[in-house]
């Protein structure tokens, strides 16, 4: 079968539906053509991985809004971007303005992948009805690849919003709508049970042991967003038997190099369990599937790659989060996690505790570009930074064929500790050496007798900037002093975004 690469290139079966709002009659329009399935052969059983392809293909093209808001209120990161997009730096203040354009598109792209999962699941399913042999369990294993993809997503949109709809039949989505809006919670035990039904069905193997679809989803990626899923209940003990099973497979390992897990080198590597999957296909030329990674870069730079791009001056890294981490000397991740201009160097030797930096501190990274100061931002996000020397010689666009990590192995442990640390049992492991094998990656000592607060330190060090993590533990756990950061206030009311205006003008959002 052809591999995932080879798939994207020559796939004419993509899943174009579209999804918008436009009046109360046709609450959930396509507004692109949706595939026509009467003229399709649902015999020709080897076909059937074509609308998986698209629904891969529809999950990964994500919009550049949508990881800028997941992430940008919590107190890892800041918007940047000054004097550009002031709603998304009241955002970052919580002052929301539910007028804003990127709330409704990123609320439209999420329903929108939604739809086109789904619909690709529906395909698969009519070519379940003709299967025989290997081609039966394919079927049935390419729609549970679907439910995952779909759940990711659902969970994805209730942490930003709370209370949503969940979709579930994208042939007549008015079904859901009247059904009305389902509570958070709801919608958590809706991924997490939908992950049950798709475990059964899906490869006991790593990501990268696919040779189908390459990085494709597997039993451990539904188990880890079941995990999400379940931290987001407080449901401790479904996070500790979920990400429990992930550790004993023995299949996963953490990248020895932290610094290159967020670069080429740590592409679909043993330790990522979904990743959004991007390519230039190593040519200087011709078809080329990339994030735009433009918003995370510098908007004045010096590369080591003279014609390589800079970027736009949004999220940037919080003066909280380094600070942090040079009082835990915490040298690799955070050389890894920020890249720094002079200005932001300034800024940081401005506290008298930090008048004098370790050398580390340079705004030249350990690949050689240099981050001249720009009026954006002060600092940059490192792990959306792809060296100027890993680009492909002739692509020059700013993280041209860098994957984009959603979930990965340290997560899995820390949310394990996590679970253990808050009355949760397992026998895997303990809460310390979970922890400790995170920390022993990046050369920090051990620890014991590990606490939650202990958890919730290492977890801010691991995944800052990582799909919103940061934000999402501390509403969790009610800590609105720790978002409550330089000059901001955090209450319980700015937990959730407000509904995008364009939605509630058309949906019964109550």
């Amino acid at each position: 079968m052809k591999n995932l690469k080879q798939n994207f290139k020559q796939l004419t079966l993509l899943l174009a539906v579209g999804f918008t709002f436009f009046n109360c009659n046709d609450k959930l329009e396509e507004i692109e053509g949706q595939v026509a399935t009467d003229d399709l052969d649902y015999t020709i059983s080897s076909d059937m991985v074509l609308p998986l392809i698209g629904a891969y293909s529809t999950t990964y093209t994500r919009g550049w809004e949508d990881p800028l808001l997941v992430g940008v209120r919590g107190d890892d990161v800041n918007a940047g971007g000054l004097g550009d997009q002031p709603l998304f730096a009241e955002t970052d203040l919580y002052n929301y303005d539910n007028g804003f354009w990127m709330y409704n598109q990123v609320w439209k792209n999420f329903y929108g992948d939604i739809v086109d999962v789904l619909n690709a699941g529906e395909i698969i399913q009519r070519y379940g009805e003709f299967a025989t042999g290997s081609y039966v369990d394919l079927a049935n294993q390419y729609v549970a690849e679907t439910k995952v993809l779909s759940g990711f997503q659902h969970l994805q949109m209730s942490r930003l919003w709370g209370n949503i709809y969940i979709i579930q039949n994208p042939a007549d989505p008015q079904i859901d709508i009247d059904n009305g809006i389902d509570s958070k919670m709801e919608v958590m035990q809706y991924v997490s049970d939908l992950m049950d039904e798709a475990i059964p069905y899906l490869p006991d193997a790593r990501p990268n042991e696919r040779e189908d679809v390459p990085g494709g989803v597997t039993k451990y990626t539904a188990l880890a967003v079941k995990a999400l899923a379940n931290l987001e209940m407080e449901n401790y003990q479904g996070v500790a038997d979920a990400t429990e099973e992930i550790i004993s497979s023995d299949k996963f390992s953490l990248f020895p190099d932290f610094y290159e897990l967020f670069k080429k080198p740590g592409k679909l590597c043993n330790e990522n369990l979904f990743e959004l999957q991007f390519s230039d296909y190593n040519t200087d030329s011709g078809d080329v599937n990339n994030h735009l990674f433009a918003p995370f870069g510098p908007s004045n730079w010096t590369p080591v790659v003279e014609t390589a791009s800079g970027g736009w001056g949004f999220y940037e890294p919080s003066l909280k989060f380094i600070k942090f981490m040079l009082d835990r000397g915490d040298q690799t991740r955070l050389v890894t996690s920020v890249c720094f201009t002079p200005r932001g160097i300034d800024e940081i030797m401005e506290d008298p505790a930090y008048a004098t930096l370790p050398n580390y501190i340079s705004n030249t990274t350990p690949s050689g570009d240099i981050f001249n100061d720009y009026p954006r931002a002060m600092f940059a996000s490192g792990k959306h930074y792809l060296p100027s020397t890993q680009l492909t010689p002739g692509r020059n666009s700013y993280g041209s064929s860098k994957n984009l990590i959603a979930i990965r192995y340290a997560e899995i442990l820390l949310m394990y500790a996590e679970a253990l640390t808050q009355g949760a049992t397992g026998t895997v492991m303990t809460a310390d050496e979970a922890v400790n094998e995170v920390r022993n990656r990046v050369g920090m000592t051990p620890l014991s007798g590990v606490t939650n607060d202990d958890v919730m330190d290492e977890k801010f060090a691991e995944l800052a900037m990582e799909w919103g993590v940061r934000y999402f533990d501390m509403i969790r756990l009610n800590r609105y002093d720790e978002l409550s950061y330089e000059g901001r206030t955090f209450t319980a009311e700015d937990e959730y975004l407000p509904y995008p205006q364009a939605q509630v003008d058309l949906l019964p959002l109550e």
